[in-house]
């Protein structure tokens, strides 16, 4: 067995069964594997993850990490491609990481041991190009033991144990936010972990400039200097609720050390 596709889950049945499809021509007669770490969904997920002849595995919530790690330690192939539930492989990917399958075959001691793919993110259903959101490389493509997702509460990102990285060309799709309700509720959720960390780091004051100018600083940097404003309208929206996530994030950071402290 060559790769293993690794995804956690929790109620994904909306984009679960277009992140297997992108990766069917990976494992395909017996090349790969899918692993699904599920954390209780109560829609299809499971079920439709199944349908795809997926591994599956009902575990607690351990943190987004934790989850992932998860889901690698369960691997049995030899090298391991870590996706989210909401990307799929895009045009020419697949076909990027069966090149490299077989240029492994084929032997070569200083090949890379992880490899960094780009992302498309899209926002309200548009491929946001600006402000920082491309090309977005991701750590995904890995070899068995080679590398781990950092513990953190939230932007988890895999890195490599030791050996060299390459680059791939082709990118992941992350239909990352296709309303804003799914946007907005999920800086909610993501700025209440960050706020742990902030406290953890020692953040525990009421800052204004935290909770006031450093928003604003990140709207005008991101927005102007990053050109997001080239991305229309759904940019500007981007880039002022990610602002708004920046300030709600110090805020509970002051909420939580002043609970912790009465």
């Amino acid at each position: 067995m060559i790769l293993s596709v690794v995804i956690i889950t929790l109620n994904e049945e909306a984009n679960i069964g277009r992140a297997l499809t992108s990766v069917q021509p990976l494992i395909a007669g017996g090349k790969g594997e899918i692993i699904v770490v599920d954390s209780g969904s109560t829609d299809r997920t499971v079920e439709i993850a199944k349908s795809f002849g997926a591994k599956v595995f009902i575990e607690g919530w351990k943190g987004y990490a934790a989850q992932k790690n998860s889901a690698i330690d369960k691997a049995e192939a030899d090298w391991i491609l870590s996706l989210d539930a909401d990307e799929e492989l895009g045009p020419g990917l697949a076909g990027e990481v069966m090149a490299i399958e077989e240029a492994r075959a084929r032997g070569g001691t200083s090949s890379p041991i992880g490899f960094w793919i780009p992302r498309k993110n899209f926002f309200l259903g548009r491929w946001i190009k600006h402000g920082g959101f491309w090309p977005d490389p991701k750590m995904r493509l890995f070899r068995k033991g080679g590398a781990r997702f950092e513990k953190r509460l939230v932007h988890e990102d895999a890195k490599l144990k030791e050996g060299i990285s390459g680059q791939l060309k082709h990118a992941l799709v992350h239909h990352s936010y296709p309303t804003l309700a799914d946007y907005i509720d999920h800086m909610n959720r993501y700025s209440s972990l960050g706020a742990e960390m902030a406290v953890a780091s020692g953040r525990r004051g009421f800052s204004l400039f935290n909770i006031v100018l450093r928003p604003l600083a990140t709207f005008i940097y991101n927005y102007f200097f990053r050109l997001g404003f080239l991305d229309g309208r759904e940019g500007l929206l981007l880039h002022l609720y990610h602002a708004v996530y920046v300030s709600w994030k110090y805020a509970k950071a002051w909420e939580l050390s002043r609970e912790k402290s009465t």
